[in-house]
């Protein structure tokens, strides 16, 4: 509930602009400072297991690549719209498949054997299945899944679906499990954003893509302090068909 208030708030940012002149420059440099500062007191310091965190890494969200499952999202009823987009959220499944992965372990082992160590493809969608099943709430004409990824380390603690029931609209939102992703890495990666903002105490960094039958945006909600990114929250508004005469 917590992360799907977050959601409403991060959705009505889409809608508002106002662009600080300085403060692409100041998360830059504080970005790329936190990140040195990252590496000089954590290398060499892993903790015993966390090679899922290497198997899957914030920089491997792409948040274009969630759009046209938004798209299709948009066209369908709430549940279902979910289901969509968290099926193929590349996050989602590499999660759950590290889970199931945990759960068949050789210590436990209730689950069939495995010629290697990966999970398959359709236990995975039938676990995304039953989280989306199991965790839909109805909200002020919105559907929503709100799902902790609460097995750790991962790169993010959070991810949740939104599909308004009176609009055509949907949303998919991220937090972050710790501080290791930088506003300079979301430059590199995307360029600049084609617009920041300052809300409250943090500051957001604005992306979109304009198709002929939808636009999509993103927002990046950054520390200012440290650059650190701690949430993502995507949108999907369908165009209307234009009328020819």
């Amino acid at each position: 509930m917590r992360f799907f208030l977050f959601a409403s708030a991060m959705i009505s940012e889409l809608l508002t602009s106002m662009k600080p002149a300085t403060l692409l420059a100041m998360l830059w440099f504080f970005s790329v400072f936190a990140t040195s500062l990252w590496s000089a007191s954590d290398g060499g310091n892993q903790p015993p297991g966390t090679s899922a965190q290497s198997e899957f890494s914030a920089e491997d969200f792409d948040w274009r690549e969630i759009v046209p499952y938004l798209f299709e999202a948009a066209a369908l009823p709430g549940e279902q719209g979910i289901k969509a987009v968290l099926e193929n959220s590349k996050v989602l499944r590499a999660y759950v498949r590290r889970e199931i992965r945990v759960v068949c372990g050789p210590a436990k082992s209730p689950c069939k054997a495995k010629g290697d160590s990966s999970a398959p493809e359709e236990e995975v969608s039938k676990r995304i299945d039953e989280i989306v099943q199991e965790g839909t709430f109805h909200r002020h004409k919105t559907a929503a899944v709100d799902y902790s990824l609460a097995r750790q380390p991962f790169p993010f603690s959070e991810i949740a679906a939104v599909k308004s029931e009176k609009r055509p609209d949907a949303y998919f939102m991220l937090e972050l499990a710790d501080r290791s992703y930088t506003a300079a890495q979301v430059q590199a990666k995307y360029g600049a954003p084609y617009d920041t903002d300052i809300v409250q105490w943090y500051s957001v960094f604005k992306y979109r893509l304009d198709a002929p039958d939808y636009t999509s945006k993103a927002v990046f909600e950054i520390d200012p302090v440290d650059g650190a990114v701690i949430k993502i929250a995507i949108s999907l508004k369908p165009k209307k068909a234009k009328k020819h005469h």
